[in-house]
Formats: C-alpha cells, structure tokens, sequence
C-alpha cells in the first residue's frame, strides 16, 4: 500500500473478494515529498484502518538507497538514462514483499499496478499482461519480474480504467478517492535530475567537457555529461539547423551532437524472459524503448551472445539505460537494459 488511490482501491477490491489481507507499505526514502513518503504512509494507514485490516511498514531505506539511488546516480555518471522506477520493482518491491509475505503466511502478494497475470498451460508459464487501460498500462515496468515472482502475484486493477478506480474509491469513502497522482521520481521530487545526481554524488569541481560533432569537430562545452541524454536537443550549441546529442562518450567527457539520432539497431543487456525460458532463435516482436513509446515492429535476435533488436524502421532517441521491453500483442515477451 503506497498510500495512492490505487494500491488503496485494490485492496477494497481483494477484501470485496472475502479475501484475508495485511497491508503493507515500505520506507524508502527519508527526504521527499511523495511517494512512499511519511505522508504516504499515514495515507495508507488511513485506509487500512478504514478497511479494519492490519498495517506494517517496511523500512527498506538502506536496500532502496543501494539497489535505486546509487545505481541511477551512477548511470547518470556514465553517460546513460536510466529507468529507477523498474529498478525499485524487481529489487525492490516484489523481492521483499514475496519474501515478507510468506514471511507471515500469506500466499500471494498484490499491488496497484495496471497490469495483469495469467498462467498458460500449453506454455507452462505465468505471462505478464498489459493492463486493460492502454493509458495506465504499466507492464514495461515490471518486465523484470521471475515466474516464481508472477506466481505469487495479483494485480486487481488489471482489469479496470484509471476512471473506474476513482469511481470504486469513492463509494468506497477510502480518504484517498481524489488524491492526486505523482508524476515525479519520488526521491527526485522537486529538483531536477541533474541537481540530485550532484548533491548525492558530492560533485563540487567543474564536469565542463566539449560538445564535439560525429566527425570529431569541436564545437562547444557542457557543465557535465549527467545533464544531458542521447535525442535531446535542448541546451546544445547554436547552430543553422536542428542539433541532437547521438552519443555521450562518458570515457572523454564528451557530448556527441548531430541530426536528428535515428536507429535501427541495438544491443540489450541483462535480458529476463517471461512467455519463452529464453531466446534460441530469432523472434518476431514489438520492441517499446522507453516509456509513452508505441512499440515498433522488430526482430529479436542473438549475435555473438548478446540479444540484439532490430527495429524495421529507424527510431530516434534509442537510449542507453533505459529499458527494451518486447511484446507480442499485449503479451510480454521478456526485456532489458538498452547497451548500445
């Protein structure tokens, strides 16, 4: 229970079911303002004592700063974009909750996500699902998850539009009904990337490098690699035409610019299968590189060990760090970390 309309709303719905639950909320991240915030745990302590179902809290502070925290700083650092919302579900959330629950004899853990889960016996594996709500669907999110971890996993909301789940909240009288969403990274919130990586990093030299053209021509300097990501366009060098970063180079201190970065091809990294045990031959899928991206039409393929994705058309701002989930239809195929 994060202490949002949605965990709230899945919760009256399982007790809707006669179903036994405990709700439990985690402590991540002592300095911000929401999001698993103190606010949003005295929310969701509202709602469990409006629903007369025991509450906990999990202080996971020391396991999110050092999973999350870090390694989005570090990305940052190395000259990638990462996803610390993906991060914070597989080694996070699901991890510890699936732990904690059978910890106090619970069967299956639920959450709030727009998602859904299904066992399929011809394929003998638990498949992640888009979420009915095309606008809500937060599968690319959770393309990290295990079979072990699907097993034991219940999205309620899965079947519902954002809309329906205020109307539910409402009639329910939860205190949470109108709350209004979080847009933001919850430790982030209220500063920008940049500033947060410098803070937590203790950065207090000049980053200053050179913006370079493809050709190698240098043509400007940047205040640090951390404030810029591949496709962005903004804060780059005056010139007679539209300039993009195509590449950082974090071993130089450099920002790569130039025409608008159109790709077909990429590496993944850390791949996690979930319709196939695992990649044999090339497959036919809809690749989505980043969230609020429509999946393309692509090949998924392996060359020389590593997965490769070929997209039919080329696509702009394909990003190193963040996530390359593939589907067939609204089924989740697998995914992973964008390399290069």
């Amino acid at each position: 229970m994060s202490g949002g309309v949605d965990s709230s709303t899945a919760a009256v719905l399982l007790k809707g079911q006669d179903e036994e639950i405990v709700g439990l909320s985690m402590q991540l991240w002592k300095d911000n303002g929401r999001c698993c915030s103190l606010d949003d745990l005295w929310d969701a302590r509202r709602v469990a004592t409006h629903l007369g179902i025991p509450f906990y809290v999990l202080n996971l502070e020391k396991d999110f700063e050092n999973t999350v925290v870090r390694p989005f700083v570090d990305s940052y650092l190395q000259g990638e974009t990462p996803s610390p919302c993906i991060l914070c579900n597989n080694y996070v959330k699901f991890h510890h909750l699936v732990d904690k629950a059978a910890g106090i004899g619970a069967d299956r853990v639920a959450t709030g996500h727009y998602a859904r889960v299904r066992y399929d016996g011809a394929l003998e594996r638990w498949l992640l699902i888009r979420g009915k709500d095309r606008n809500k669907d937060q599968s690319y999110f959770l393309f990290g998850l295990t079979q072990e971890q699907l097993s034991k996993t219940v999205f309620p909301l899965g079947e519902l539009t954002k809309p329906e789940v205020r109307e539910i909240a409402r009639r329910a009288g939860l205190p949470t009904s109108d709350k209004a969403e979080s847009q933001e990274i919850c430790f982030v919130q209220g500063r920008s990337y940049a500033d947060f990586v410098e803070q937590y990093a203790g950065i207090q030299t000049n980053q200053a490098g050179e913006i370079v053209t493809e050709s190698g021509g240098v043509v400007g300097t940047h205040s640090g690699i951390h404030r810029y990501t591949v496709g962005q366009r903004k804060g780059l060098v005056a010139s007679g035409r539209p300039q993009y970063v195509v590449r950082i180079q974090a071993e130089l201190n450099q920002i790569v610019i130039g025409d608008d970065p159109q790709r077909a091809r990429f590496t993944v990294r850390d791949p996690n299968w979930i319709a196939i045990e695992g990649l044999t031959e090339p497959i036919r899928c809809d690749v989505q590189i980043r969230n609020r991206f429509e999946p393309k039409p692509s090949t998924v393929s392996l060359s020389n060990g590593e997965v490769t994705v070929e997209f039919d058309s080329p696509q702009r701002a394909i990003t190193p760090g963040q996530a390359a989930v593939f589907y067939w239809d609204d089924v989740v195929v697998g995914g992973g970390w964008i390399q290069r």
